[in-house]
Order: C-alpha cells, then sequence, then structure tokens
C-alpha cells in the first residue's frame, strides 16, 4: 500500500464539500484507503506497470468524459481519491457540480500531476464516480418519469455494504428522496414483525409506547389493515404489492391521514402508472441494489 496523503493534509475545501454535502468526511477518506488498498495491498511493489512504462518524471492532464447521458455523482469523491495518491502534486479542475445532467462528450473533470499517479489512480476514481453517477442516474430517470404527479422517488436500506452514506447521497443527486438510514433512527413494521406481534394494529402500538417520538411506518398488504391503522392513528403506512387500481383506493380510503408509500414488485415501465394512483412516495430498491454503472472514462490529453 503506498504512504497516501493524511486526512489532515487534503485539500480543506475538499473536506467542507463532503460535509455539506452531508457525508462524513472522515468515513469516506476511509472508504477511499480502503478501496486503493485493492490495487496497492500493503508490502506489494504497488502499480508494476505504470512503474515500468512510464517515466518518473513524466506529467500529464487527463479528462474524465461523460461516454452516455445521465446525471453525475461522486466526482468529489474521485477528486480525493488523486489527492490521495498524488497529494499536493495534483490539480483537480473544470469540476462539473455534482447532480449535473451530461451528455456524451463532455468533460466533466480534467486532472493534471504526475502520469504514474494519474493512472495509479485512475480505476479507482472511475468507480467511485461511475458508480454513484449510475445511481444518481437512474433516481433522475424515476424522477422524470412520475413527473407532474404528486410521487416522490424514495430509496431504501438495500444498500451495496458500506456504501450506504454516499448512495443515499448520489439518490439525492438525483433529485429522489431518502428512507431511513439505519435501524434505529426510524420504525419500519415489516410482514414478520406484524405476524410475531400478532397484527399491525399491535405492532403499531407496541412501538409507539416504545418511542414514542420517532417515526413510524407500517407495512400493509390489504385494504382492511389499512382501515385498521388509520383508526389507530398511523400517519405512515407502506403499501405492500398491491396492484394500481387497489392503490388508488387506497388513497381514497386514506383522503390524506397518512403518507402513503409504494412499494414492492415496481418496475420502471410501471412508474408513472403507480404514481398517477395518488401515493405520495414510491420507493425504489433497485436505485442502489441493482444499478447499471454511468459509463465515465478517463483520457491521457497531453504529457510532457
Amino acid at each position: 500500500m503506498i504512504a497516501g496523503t493524511p486526512y489532515d493534509a487534503l485539500p480543506a475545501g475538499l473536506l467542507e464539500e463532503f460535509t455539506a454535502a452531508g457525508l462524513d468526511a472522515r468515513a469516506v477518506y476511509d472508504a477511499v484507503v480502503l478501496a486503493l488498498a485493492e490495487d496497492l495491498p500493503a508490502g506489494g511493489p504497488g502499480d508494476v506497470t505504470s512503474a515500468a512504462t512510464i517515466s518518473e518524471t513524466a506529467r500529464g492532464i487527463a479528462d474524465f468524459g461523460a461516454r452516455d447521458h445521465g446525471v453525475v455523482a461522486g466526482l468529489a469523491v474521485a477528486a480525493l481519491v488523486f489527492h490521495y495518491v498524488m497529494g499536493d502534486d495534483v490539480e483537480i479542475s473544470d469540476r462539473v457540480v455534482d447532480g449535473s445532467a451530461v451528455a456524451p462528450g463532455d468533460v466533466v473533470m480534467r486532472v493534471s500531476g504526475p502520469i504514474r499517479g494519474l493512472l495509479t489512480a485512475e480505476r479507482t476514481a472511475l468507480n467511485f464516480a461511475s458508480h454513484l453517477s449510475g445511481v444518481a442516474s437512474a433516481t433522475a430517470a424515476w424522477v422524470a418519469a412520475i413527473e407532474g404527479t404528486r410521487a416522490r422517488v424514495l430509496d431504501t436500506r438495500k444498500t451495496l455494504p458500506t456504501f450506504r452514506a454516499l448512495q443515499k447521497y448520489a439518490v439525492r443527486c438525483g433529485g429522489g428522496l431518502n428512507h431511513r438510514f439505519s435501524l434505529s433512527d426510524m420504525a419500519l413494521v415489516k410482514d414478520n414483525h406484524v405476524l410475531a406481534a400478532g397484527g399491525v394494529v399491535p405492532a403499531y402500538r407496541a412501538v409507539r409506547e416504545a418511542y414514542p417520538d420517532l417515526p413510524v411506518e407500517v407495512e400493509v398488504t390489504d385494504l382492511d389493515q389499512l382501515r385498521e391503522l388509520l383508526a389507530a392513528g398511523c400517519d405512515r403506512i407502506l403499501l405492500d404489492n398491491m396492484d394500481c387500481a387497489t392503490m388508488a383506493e387506497a388513497v381514497v380510503i386514506t383522503a390524506g391521514r397518512a403518507m402513503l408509500e409504494a412499494s414492492g414488485g415496481l418496475t420502471f415501465e410501471r412508474a408513472r402508472e403507480v404514481a398517477e394512483t395518488g401515493v405520495d412516495l414510491i420507493s425504489v430498491g433497485a436505485l442502489t441494489h441493482s444499478v447499471r454503472v454511468f459509463d465515465l472514462g478517463m483520457d491521457l490529453r497531453d504529457q510532457w
């Protein structure tokens, strides 16, 4: 593993950018360190290809370019990768703002410095930015598909292990909303909780009694359960695997007394149809658990 740039020696503005975006800057740094350790294991010879083919003194400029239409996210993380590898001996310029729509051929970031360092950092930087831009692009597509309805796109906890904060950040870049971040910041009563507690209302009341100030959402699979929860005062209800006709009926029954979230079995092709039932939220696990990466590439432009 390379002796990378210490956290305290990184550009203060870059770290502040993470904090302003609702991310833990130190946690992002630690994620970058772990990712680079996969390419540069401790005790190994490092990037043997670059060391063998590129002069130690060679310098250059490389462009990060979009190769598809979409929304970018994670470029600050990519910039952090380069700063970790090369410290102050790298310059980042022309970086577009996360959440920006881009088209094929657009330069989204430019990096200059030692060519060995640029190529050593390239894949890790692209892995972060391509994945997070994929999440943002998928979210933006869902948001566009339901534009003009009252519904909003919501993510889930179906995230890659250790990547949750970054993936949920990318969802926000794409115009979506975040559901709970952990098992402790909100109670979500699912079918197994309902079964163990003896019904939707007993489960709801048990959570409300144990955590009176915590937001509570309860999953229902039919309209009878919905009516029971509304009578009990539940103000957030998840409609699980319902067809659109049943969801529309649920909206009429609820009449604004609770926030309704559609979930389960939703596809992009059904997005508009589901939104037009009148539900408030549409949760989409695919935004984070099976998203297609966005096509970004890095091309060496000049060298000397």
